[in-house]
């Protein structure tokens, strides 16, 4: 399986294991993901969500060729509905990015609650590099996170950037050597087992109730520019480009 899962000591952990594919995320595993982030939050026994990668890669982000056979147009669409799952967990979210996090293995950092990243993790939101707009709320969240400027710099050149970087984005809670950075994760994860549930899960709604009608405003306008930009000829000559290991030429356009 591509999406390991385990609910010990009361931490439900999620890991992306495809590491051949440098965890590159299909439809298949959005609805993997989906699923056990429901289960998760049904679950009382759970009182935090982990979500990690292998060692040296979080997520690459969309497998493009699934993705391209797959296109997300419909809004129960897999990757939606992990967007939704995240949105509706009301128990702490803690992510160890183990290693390089690209696209949505960037923007999903925004809406987890503690974030410690490898000191050797590149990470990058090349979604006009690709012909295409932001996802998953980041065209909001990111500005309100680290400011108009570095949020523009960050969405509209698509570089990559370290994870001390992020740290000082606010975008990480700590950033430690490879090895270390899933034990620490756990122990985070741990401390909201000894912490009172319903008290946790209620200070979490009310950080994020000011900000989730515009997000889920946003969310919406995403999905229908994105959808309209995957069947956009800059898009099209974006994907074969890396399928064809060459640099894109937008100057046609």
């Amino acid at each position: 399986m591509s999406i390991r899962t385990a609910n010990v000591d009361g931490v439900a952990t999620l890991e992306i294991a495809r590491p051949e594919k440098k965890n590159a995320l299909t439809q298949a595993m959005y609805a993997e993901l989906a699923q056990a982030m429901r289960a998760a939050q049904a679950d009382a026994a759970v009182r935090a969500v982990l979500i990690t990668g292998q060692p040296g890669i979080f997520t690459s982000g969309n497998d493009l060729e699934d993705f391209l056979q797959h296109p997300p147009g419909a809004e129960d669409a897999p990757v939606f509905a992990f967007m939704e799952s995240v949105l509706a967990l009301d128990k702490p979210l803690v992510a160890a990015v183990t290693g390089a996090a690209i696209g949505i293995g960037c923007t999903l950092l925004l809406h987890c609650d503690l974030v410690v990243v490898s000191d050797e993790a590149r990470l990058a939101l090349p979604f006009v590099n690709l012909g295409l707009v932001p996802e998953f709320g980041s065209s909001l969240l990111l500005a309100q996170r680290v400011g108009q400027a570095r949020a523009a710099q960050k969405l509209l050149l698509g570089d990559p950037f370290t994870g001390a970087e992020a740290l000082e984005l606010g975008l990480a809670n700590a950033v430690l050597p490879p090895d270390e950075v899933l034990p620490q994760a756990r122990r985070l994860a741990a401390r909201f087992t000894q912490l009172p549930p319903e008290a946790v899960r209620a200070t979490k709604t009310l950080m994020r109730a000011p900000v989730l009608p515009a997000l889920r405003q946003a969310l919406q306008a995403e999905r229908e520019v994105f959808v309209q930009r995957l069947r956009s000829p800059e898009a099209r000559e974006a994907f074969q480009a890396f399928f064809e290991k060459r640099r894109p030429d937008f100057s046609k356009f």
